[in-house]
């Protein structure tokens, strides 16, 4: 038996809402049952048109028909909604969604933008995050747990571009690096989140 990822439920889902005429049979069925040519009167919508669309919303799980004598009447199934958005769209699984996405993708373009062959910057970016994104590939430089004297820090990102100064007060500005100052220089260490 072969089960429907989330993200296909997910999308076969909010497909099905995706119409206007879908919601307003929605909306409708809220309200109460009706049969499609009841439905296909109030929207002024043809029969067969309306039965596609009660189709779609049926095959998702939204609407369930009855038969009563010779029609089916359908009704909105708010269990099934309620289940449907408890199951699929709980906050700890929604970042699943993106299980697939390469999120590191534009670190890897900025990088290429900035950085040369060699590793060394060729030049700081103008906007903030790309700049963020230079101070985070510097940071691997430091070793988590290890203090730093502001020589050794300035030894380290050197290897990177010789505007040391600049480099390490991004670290400390965006909280990637603590400094401490001291009677003996100012010692450094990197902070891990």
């Amino acid at each position: 038996m072969t089960t429907t990822p989330p993200s296909d439920e997910l999308l076969d889902f909010f497909k099905a809402l995706a119409d206007a005429n879908r919601l307003k049979i929605v909306g409708l069925l809220a309200q109460q049952p009706y049969t499609v040519e009841q439905l296909s009167a109030m929207l002024e919508l043809g029969a067969s048109t309306v039965s596609h669309h009660l189709s779609m919303l049926s095959h998702v799980g939204l609407v369930s028909a009855k038969s009563e004598q010779y029609y089916n009447v359908y009704s909105l199934n708010l269990g099934a909604i309620q289940a449907m958005a408890q199951r699929l769209l709980r906050p700890e699984d929604l970042p699943r969604l993106a299980d697939e996405v390469d999120r590191t993708a534009y670190d890897r373009k900025v990088l290429e933008a900035f950085v040369r062959a060699d590793g060394t910057i060729r030049s700081f970016p103008a906007q903030e995050k790309k700049f963020q994104v230079l101070l985070r590939y510097v940071l691997d430089a430091f070793e988590p747990g290890q203090r730093y004297t502001e020589k050794q820090v300035n030894n380290r990102l050197v290897k990177y571009s010789d505007d040391t100064a600049a480099l390490r007060r991004g670290l400390i500005e965006y909280k990637l690096m603590a400094r401490e100052a001291a009677p003996g220089g100012s010692t450094y260490w990197r902070i891990d989140q």
